[in-house]
């Protein structure tokens, strides 16, 4: 099966790093990983494979602890949760959306934009 979650396209030539098996994200829903610098979760919702920061912009609370529901993070600390397609933060937050990043899946392994990751990490 192949994933082409936001921010990306399927005809995209970039550089794609596998980061997970898939598999292992299913099973775990949350997994915390660093890459290029950046600390970064995993998560798998739905058959889906989506990436964003680790940190909730909220309080910088640790979203590795948070929970996957029917395509949103919740944050551990609070009642705050993200949608996993744009990052859009539930209603009644004034606090910037969550930060995506592009990942697909393709045989079994889930890969991340190194691309978008350089971009972030120089910003």
């Amino acid at each position: 099966m192949d994933d082409h979650l936001p921010g990306d396209s399927a005809g995209s030539r970039g550089l794609w790093l596998p980061v997970c098996d898939f598999k292992r994200l299913v099973d775990a829903g949350i997994v915390p990983l660093r890459v290029a610098g950046l600390d970064l979760v995993l998560m798998a919702s739905e058959g889906h494979a989506f990436a964003c920061e680790r940190a909730c912009p909220h309080e910088q609370a640790d979203l590795a602890g948070g929970r996957v529901s029917v395509g949103r993070l919740f944050c551990p600390r609070h009642a705050v949760s993200f949608c996993l397609s744009d990052g859009a933060v539930s209603f009644g937050w004034q606090i910037r959306p969550l930060r995506l990043y592009p990942v697909r899946v393709e045989r079994g392994e889930v890969l991340i934009d190194a691309a978008v990751l350089k971009s972030a990490g120089e910003g």
